[in-house]
């Protein structure tokens, strides 16, 4: 069963982040600049949250806010759940579907090491299917 680990091999290494002063506009302009639905809340270098395109949509959207007035940290997604590299994509994907989010963060200690999405996950279980099919097909032509 593949980890978390491996997801996180091979990426870049960068982590998105916005601290939770700051305005939700300057966050979504970060979210749409590097194509993610979600970004990690930082301060004093320690997760704080996370905002995501949901939270933006219920908490300012619907509430009719101002996205340069409304601050992170009055619609961010507070004490998120986190994983280890460790975990296994099975159970992540049971953390996500349990509690009905799509992002997860990856921590070593404290240090947030990168976050996860339901995509990442998905890919993950898709490649691990495509390799027992192939090894099963090698097998049967013998």
């Amino acid at each position: 069963m593949s980890k978390v680990a491996d997801i996180l091999t091979g990426r870049s290494g960068d982590i998105w982040s916005v601290q939770s002063d700051q305005s939700v506009l300057a966050a979504i302009k970060l979210m749409a600049e590097k194509g993610v639905g979600a970004l990690l809340v930082i301060d004093d270098n320690r997760l704080s949250g996370i905002l995501s395109e949901r939270d933006y949509a219920r908490k300012v959207i619907l509430e009719n806010r101002s996205s340069s007035d409304t601050r992170v940290k009055d619609i961010m997604t507070r004490n998120p759940v986190t994983t280890a590299r460790e975990s296994s994509v099975a159970e992540c994907m049971s953390m996500m579907t349990d509690n009905d989010f799509r992002h997860l963060p990856v921590v070593e200690g404290e240090r947030v090491i990168g976050m996860i999405s339901i995509g990442d996950l998905v890919k993950a279980v898709i490649k691990e299917q495509q390799f027992t099919i192939s090894q099963l097909q090698q097998y049967i032509a013998g």
